[in-house]
């Protein structure tokens, strides 16, 4: 792992998923389809894509909203367009559609290392008016400092 790639905690942790780039306009992220992502029948389960799809969208939401509060999912509306396999590195681009005062609204995408798409969706996002400890936002760049976010 280089050091623009780290690994993150929780869920996106036994995911897998790493972070290649994170700023409040994008977060890129990477995962690699193992035993852990797998349905029953062996083939890759669309919860992990729209687990992956919410953590990022949910980090950029975060980064951009800053300390001003706390951004949490309301909605996730995720497409499967084509089937990965074990062993895929999928990549993961949460954008902006729109950014306000109590929601937000990305566009996030995981494409196959041929760049085409695996699956696409958007996750909305609420504003809550709730302090957020710097260290939360801190974590989330890094060790870069906020105004270079």
């Amino acid at each position: 792992m280089t050091e623009s790639q780290r690994a993150i905690p929780g869920l996106d942790g036994v995911l897998g998923v790493e972070h290649l780039e994170a700023t409040p306009d994008k977060v890129v992220v990477r995962f690699t389809i193992g035993e852990q992502h797998l349905q029953p029948f062996g083939i890759p389960h669309g919860g992990a894509y729209c687990t992956v799809h919410e953590s990022t969208a949910s980090t950029a939401g975060q980064l951009w909203l800053g300390t001003k509060g706390v951004v949490v999912g309301t909605n996730n509306n995720t497409d499967f367009l084509r089937q990965a396999k074990l062993g895929d590195t999928i990549t993961v681009t949460a954008t902006p559609i729109h950014r306000g005062r109590t929601q937000q609204l990305w566009r996030v995408e995981s494409a196959g290392a041929d760049g085409r798409l695996v699956a696409q969706g958007q996750v909305r996002l609420a504003n809550l008016d709730q302090e957020v400890p710097p260290d939360v936002v801190a974590a989330l760049l890094g060790d870069r400092p906020a105004d270079e976010g």
